[in-house]
């Protein structure tokens, strides 16, 4: 079991990896994108060459990070079949089609466009052009949805059941999968962290050339459109997040738990943990300090509702998994008797908890025999791991607020002509640069780190998710991919600095000069 648990742990390492290095380059594409819209709709309405090459300067550096995205974005999806091909057969024809709708409508749309976007300029229209770069947005967008639509459904799964006959989940229902509302409340959220993201950077690049004294009226323009923009995104991610706390409270209660480090259920009107020191061996949390009723109104949205602790629905996961225990039963004399209609009845009936029982693998293979013990066991281990989901949201949240009182100053010295001499802010937004990737990341470890132990939620835990590899095996890919992803992000960062050094010259190629022949022979005088 040591070894399985090493190509489980090295599995995980792998694709985590993987997923946050692409995750580096994702929310700057969905922020780009619409900022690109914006300044080249301002060209087209007042024609004013700065917008044009505006718009071109920062589409060089989309470009670049458009490119980078899509390399580590098609590793992962191999992922699925190389390192989870259990996870693949159990869930594939649910969890598949979000990924080829993705790949058909909004992949191809953003990556067809993109070419009319740099090569387009001189031949085709304002309007059409305008066009393409608006359905690049899309695109973007798009992409992001569907991406989002496949995670919603592994967080909160819907709109499928399981299929004792072919041993997989299938889709009942795919429009409950689309609308699923923790996919809609993490579309809205994660785009909105991309469009901070997008901001930041164009903020912080011009707040870098006002500073030298380089390029200033672009920069100075750059900074009114990243800090109106941005302002907008930052309080949108505040309200949406807002939502997607709502949506977890409702169908993911142990990550809410646990993000609380709430270990007794939390009386009505509950109270949210400002600060405090987790301590996941005595399962409880030193030092609260806790603001009254603001964490019933995220969760519940009600002060009359109580939000259930870690120690209670640890309870709760042991009553399921005991009636799992009932369904994984009546799945055995079902294969033992396809005829079997009481067995089959017995497993529509706890068929919800199914998943809860397979927990008990990781102990012991015979699970019915499953003693108490193995049952505690089990339920505890739904808890995930409290201190870093702890501080990693309060780090997000907190940066989250900041980036507000970002734009808000940049919104004010644009609008008051003073950008050029508010030196400490230029400063300010320039070093502030890593800071949305560190939050968007942060915000990718609380929701896929807090639903564990699942790989979709109540329904097949990670650990049964793998491939039949060798932990060499997958050792071995994992150095690769590390070795390949520092080799792109070495390129992407000399690519992107080189770029923001030539300024909008590297927008704007020289064109060549005709050769300057001298005369056969001297003018007579």
């Amino acid at each position: 079991m040591t070894f399985a648990m090493d190509v489980v742990q090295l599995s995980r390492l792998q694709f985590g990896l993987t997923a946050m290095y692409h995750f580096l380059f994702v929310p700057l594409t969905l922020g780009l994108a619409v900022l690109l819209g914006i300044m080249e709709s301002v060209y087209v309405m007042t024609g004013r060459e700065i917008w044009r090459q505006m718009t071109k300067f920062w589409g060089v550096l989309f470009g670049i990070n458009f490119a980078m995205g899509v390399a580590t974005g098609i590793t992962m999806e191999f992922q699925f079949g190389m390192n989870w091909a259990y996870y693949s057969h159990y869930v594939g024809d649910v969890f598949g089609a979000p990924l080829a709708i993705e790949g058909l409508m909004a992949f191809f749309l953003e990556a067809t466009f993109i070419g009319l976007f740099f090569f387009g300029w001189d031949r085709l229209s304002k309007v059409a052009h305008l066009a393409v770069t608006w359905l690049v947005a899309l695109g973007s967008n798009l992409s992001a949805l569907w991406i989002l639509i496949a995670n919603g459904w592994m967080q909160h799964p819907v709109g499928a059941r399981f299929n004792p006959d072919t041993m997989r989940m299938e889709v009942t229902d795919f429009s409950q999968v689309i609308f699923n509302p923790v996919a809609q409340a993490k579309f809205v959220h994660t785009v909105s962290a991309g469009y901070v993201t997008g901001a930041v950077f164009v903020l912080a690049i011009s707040a870098l050339y006002l500073l030298l004294g380089r390029h200033t009226e672009l920069a100075k323009r750059s900074i009114t459109v990243a800090a109106s923009f941005g302002l907008a995104a930052a309080l949108s991610v505040v309200v949406l997040g807002d939502e997607s706390g709502y949506t977890a409270g409702e169908n993911q209660k142990m990550k809410i738990a646990a993000i609380e480090s709430m270990w007794n259920t939390e009386p009505a009107p509950a109270s949210f943990t400002l600060f405090g020191l987790p301590n996941q061996e005595t399962h409880r949390t030193d030092y609260e300090v806790k603001v009254p009723w603001m964490l019933g109104l995220i969760a519940t949205r009600s002060i009359s509702t109580e939000v259930p602790g870690i120690n209670d629905l640890v309870a709760h996961a042991q009553t399921r998994i005991r009636s799992g225990l009932i369904a994984y039963g009546a799945l055995e004399k079902l294969h033992a008797d396809r005829s079997n209609a009481d067995a089959r009845t017995m497993l529509e009936a706890h068929a919800d908890d199914l998943g809860y029982a397979l927990l008990l693998k990781k102990g012991r293979p015979d699970i019915l025999n499953a003693t108490d013990a193995d049952v505690q066991t089990a339920a505890w281990s739904t808890v995930p791991q409290v201190s870093p989901l702890f501080w990693s949201f309060r780090l997000m949240v907190g940066l989250g607020f900041f980036f507000i009182l970002l734009f808000a100053v940049g919104f004010y010295l644009a609008s008051t002509r003073r950008l050029v001499s508010a030196r400490a802010f230029l400063w300010v937004a320039l070093l502030s640069l890593p800071l949305p990737w560190i939050a968007a990341e942060l915000g990718w470890f609380v929701a896929e780190v807090g639903r564990q132990p699942w790989v979709i939620e109540g329904v097949l835990p990670t650990f049964l998710a793998v491939s039949s590899l060798s932990a060499g095996n997958v050792l071995t890919t994992l150095v690769g991919f590390i070795v390949f992803y520092s080799t792109l992000l070495v390129v992407d960062v000399y690519l992107m600095v080189k770029a923001i050094r030539l300024g909008p010259s590297v927008a704007e190629p020289r064109q060549p000069q005709p050769p300057v022949t001298a005369p056969l022979s001297a003018p007579a005088e």
